[in-house]
């Protein structure tokens, strides 16, 4: 986007600092050359010195409202966040996605403290400054990570890295014999000052140039202010991981001699770690306990569970055994109507029998029965 290096104002109404190399009365036109936000993830964010803003156009100041509108590509809005990010998780991501997602085009540079400036007004990390340094490179939100970030912003740094807002939660964070140390950032004022006055008339008038204009950045507003907060997230702090660590020292010692750590990198006695060892031990025979009887439960179970098949199986086969027995032999079963039930036309069946043996005879055998 080119920008007029001279004294006038931008469309949008923002005043131009001034080049400190043009003539009087001179105008050049220079792009913005600032480092754009990254596109792909193919490679992690680069650190500020490897990639510091030599862009020559005058850095406008913007307005939160101007901000959330909406700027020109090649202008991104440059969003700057800080801490210490030690032992990096899910809270600081999410810190660092808002801070991103401020505006629609943001350019998010990311401040990580050294290990002497943390050690002093913080405490002891867990990881070391590189460490640091490298989680957030590879974080997707982060643009620009800038190595031995000052403990207290000051305008000298603001105006090296170009910052347009900051940002952080809104809780002050009270360090370094501060109760906020973000405090003048909440309070942060950008004021338009004339350097002369036009001689005549009005200074928008026919025929008369606008005054030359500069920023003085003042501390004790808040009109234009440059800390945007965000919001944390409960539940989940570097803090609340190492309380979980040192709480349950024991359990997580006897997992490290597990997977292979000795006692001295450990910093373990050899009276503790011959008790985690037999305390793992006993955790073993317990598993082993534990995973027969659930074995065996498992088989009864089973065998329960086969059973009432085979029960229910031999209920319903005996049912329908009987319902067959009853339809073939019972009172109105179908063997007996086919037995005693004479056709029409013959003769019955005791008459019939009756017929083999007149009245007066008798068989053979009977004879010799009787006989």
């Amino acid at each position: 986007m080119p920008v007029l290096a001279g004294g006038a104002e931008s469309e949008a109404g923002i005043p131009k600092a001034p080049s400190d190399e043009r003539r009087p009365g001179a105008m050049e036109e220079l792009e913005h050359t600032c480092p754009q936000p990254r596109l792909t993830l193919t490679a992690p964010a680069p650190f500020a010195d490897e990639t510091s803003c030599q862009c020559r156009a005058p850095h406008e100041k913007l307005t939160i409202a101007q901000a959330r509108l909406g700027t020109p590509v090649d202008r991104p809005v440059r969003v700057y966040a800080d801490g210490i990010f030690d032992l990096f998780h899910s809270g600081h991501a999410r810190a660092l996605m808002q801070a991103k997602t401020l505006f629609p085009n943001s350019y998010l540079l990311v401040g990580v403290c050294s290990d002497d400036l943390t050690h002093k007004f913080k405490g002891f990390t867990v990881m070391n400054e590189t460490e640091r340094y490298e989680a957030l490179r590879h974080c997707r939100y982060v643009d620009e990570v800038i190595r031995d970030a000052p403990w207290t912003l000051t305008p000298e740094f603001l105006e090296k890295h170009k910052i347009d807002f900051v940002a952080h939660d809104d809780i002050p964070y009270s360090s370094a014999g501060s109760d906020d140390v973000y405090k003048h950032i909440k309070e942060a004022d950008v004021t338009v000052v004339l350097d002369s006055q036009p001689s005549s008339g009005n200074c928008c008038s026919a025929g008369s140039e606008p005054a030359p204009l500069h920023f003085i950045r003042q501390w004790n507003k808040h009109t234009y202010g440059m800390f945007v907060p965000t919001q944390r997230t409960e539940g989940i702090s570097t803090s609340d991981i190492i309380t979980r660590i040192v709480r349950d020292y024991d359990v997580y010692a006897r997992r490290n001699l597990q997977r292979g750590y000795t006692a001295k990198e450990l910093n373990v006695s050899f009276i503790n770690e011959k008790k985690y060892r037999f305390q793992n031990q006993v955790d073993k025979m317990k598993e082993k306990v534990k995973n027969v009887e659930e074995k065996s439960k498992e088989f009864v179970n089973k065998v329960e569970e086969k059973s009432h098949d085979l029960i229910q199986k031999w209920e319903e086969k005996s049912r329908e055994f009987i319902g067959n027995f009853l339809e073939l032999f019972g009172p109105d079963g179908a063997l007996l109507s086919v037995t005693y039930e004479p056709t029409p036309g013959t003769p019955s069946n005791t008459e019939s029998s009756c017929s083999l043996f007149p009245r007066g005879e008798m068989s053979h055998s009977d004879s010799e029965y009787s006989a």
